[in-house]
C-alpha cells in the first residue's frame, strides 16, 4: 500500500471509528504493518451500513491486490 492510500484508509477508519477503542488500534496496527488480511477480520464484526460496507470490501480488495504486487 503506498503512503496516500495508507493515510487515506487511516484517516477513514478514524472517522468512522470515532472512539480511540482497541479494536481502532489494532486496525491502525495492521495498516502501518501492511496487513490487510488483520484489518479485514477487525472490520468483519463493524455494524456498517451496506453502503459503507461496500466502500470498506473495495478498499481492503484494493489493498490486497496492492500488497501481491
Amino acid at each position: 500500500m503506498n503512503r496516500a492510500a495508507q493515510v487515506s484508509l487511516l484517516r477513514w477508519l478514524r472517522r468512522q471509528l470515532q472512539q480511540p477503542t482497541p479494536t481502532r488500534e489494532h486496525l491502525e496496527a495492521a495498516v502501518e504493518n501492511n496487513d490487510p488480511a488483520e484489518a479485514r477480520r477487525l472490520l468483519a464484526d463493524v455494524p456498517f451500513t451496506e453502503a459503507q460496507r461496500r466502500h470498506v470490501e473495495g478498499m481492503l480488495d484494493a489493498w490486497e491486490d496492492a500488497a501481491k504486487r
